[in-house]
């Protein structure tokens, strides 16, 4: 085997043992402020998650529902400024406020919740 060979064996074996020794290091920011390991989590920033924002529940009858048209109000079991729920994938996660950014409506997270 030349030098060149064996080297270039020597550095595939130490390449394979980096990829098997174990779970990645927890992501660390460096000294600018970006994270060193965020490759490590690429395979999941396309995961699809649905993510939905509940201001309110009601309940009523089909009838009524059919009744509905543009401009009727339904009353819900919140009141004005009360908190929003927000669930990813039906799991409450947070609760926020809803705000309005360039004329769209959108939500400011202002409680985080862990569940044990």
């Amino acid at each position: 085997m030349s030098d060149e060979t064996q080297e270039e064996s020597m550095e595939l074996e130490e390449l394979s043992a980096d990829v098997d020794s174990g779970p990645p290091a927890p992501i660390e920011a460096d000294d600018e402020g970006t994270d060193r390991n965020a490759t490590d989590l690429q395979a999941v920033f396309e995961v699809p998650v649905a993510v939905s924002a509940i201001l309110g529940k009601t309940k009523m009858e089909v009838s009524d529902l059919l009744k509905l048209q543009k401009g009727s109000v339904v009353e819900l079991d919140r009141k004005v400024g009360e908190a929003v729920d927000i669930y990813i994938n039906n799991r409450l996660i947070a609760r926020g406020e809803v705000v309005v950014v360039e004329e769209r409506l959108g939500i400011t997270m202002t409680e985080i919740i862990k569940d044990d």
